[in-house]
């Protein structure tokens, strides 16, 4: 069977998975009327429609959007045969949200690229409200991401570390944290204001404390520096606050520690050419995990 021209398909899938002749236009770096006269080669080839035009707007038809999971999977395989060749086949390409990263992880790679040359690691540190990753439209080999093991079917996943909260503040704003916490500044690391939530309902304590005040900020790595200099009392993940913990930027004023459920875990696709590159680094992360949890802290499940 004749197929009809790549170019065409691969405009057509971009310009599908975006929703816009114009946002595939820059991706593909060609002319939006290039990517529609590409779009008319196919509808004319396939003889039906696959968007509906209303002006500078399109809505991809039933026909379309069947057309376009084949193609999005049918390049990802593509994509994935060719890793095989050449110098992207000893690089890895790793997803991770910023705290982790900030934290522990470019350290950890660090030691690991003076031990290993290959795989060569390209690190993507981004902010995510909730981790996730689609290896489908994504440009990654695996990453590391919280949650509880449910990453999708068409993913293998291992674990790294648990996540336990616990509040942190400056050494200068100990003595008054620990003396009465309702009168402090409270920094929350997320905007839902969830971490104080789940540190208050698992250790029972300070019921009566007024969640809705405070600073609020998108990731605990902000909530440990906006606590390091002195505007509140935060709370922070205790493994990925240790280094600051040791080194006396942050200290506990409560020493319960409480076990959310979450986990950092290694991601990537079911069949990734680079599994031989993949456990390898899982290996030397798992090694490396933050740890161990000083002597007096309660770990609260």
């Amino acid at each position: 069977m004749t197929l009809p021209p790549l170019y065409a398909l691969r405009a057509f899938e971009v310009a599908a998975r975006l929703g816009s002749f114009s946002q595939a236009a820059e991706v593909l770096n060609v002319t939006p009327s290039a990517i529609s006269r590409h779009v008319r080669t196919l509808e004319e080839w396939f003889e039906c429609k696959l968007f509906e035009r209303h002006g500078p707007k399109v809505i991809i038809t039933p026909a379309g959007k069947s057309l376009a999971s084949q193609l999005t999977k049918s390049f990802q395989s593509l994509e994935n045969a060719c890793s095989h060749f050449g110098r992207k086949n000893r690089q890895l390409r790793l997803k991770a949200p910023s705290t982790l990263a900030i934290s522990w992880l470019l350290d950890v790679l660090s030691h690991f690229r003076d031990k290993f040359s290959v795989p060569a690691i390209e690190i993507v540190s981004v902010w995510m409200d909730v981790d996730n990753v689609d290896f489908v439209r994504e440009p990654y080999d695996c990453a590391i991401l919280l949650g509880q093991g449910n990453f999708g079917a068409d993913t293998e996943c291992l674990p790294l570390f648990e996540e336990l909260l616990i509040p942190v503040c400056s050494p200068a704003l100990l003595s008054e944290a620990q003396h009465d916490l309702s009168a402090c500044e409270l920094i929350h690391p997320t905007s839902d204001r969830r971490d104080w939530r789940r540190w208050i309902d698992r250790t029972g304590d300070y019921k009566s404390l007024n969640i809705n005040k405070g600073k609020v900020f998108d990731t605990l790595e902000q909530g440990n520096q906006a606590a390091i200099s002195r505007h509140g009392i935060s709370v922070g993940d205790l493994l990925l606050s240790l280094k600051a913990i040791e080194s006396e930027l942050l200290v506990l004023p409560f020493k319960q520690a409480v076990v959310t459920g979450d986990s950092y875990y290694l991601v990537w696709p079911k069949g990734c050419a680079k599994e031989k590159y993949i456990d390898l680094l899982y290996q030397w992360l798992k090694s490396s995990v933050p740890g161990p949890l000083p002597d007096d802290v309660a770990r609260l499940n």
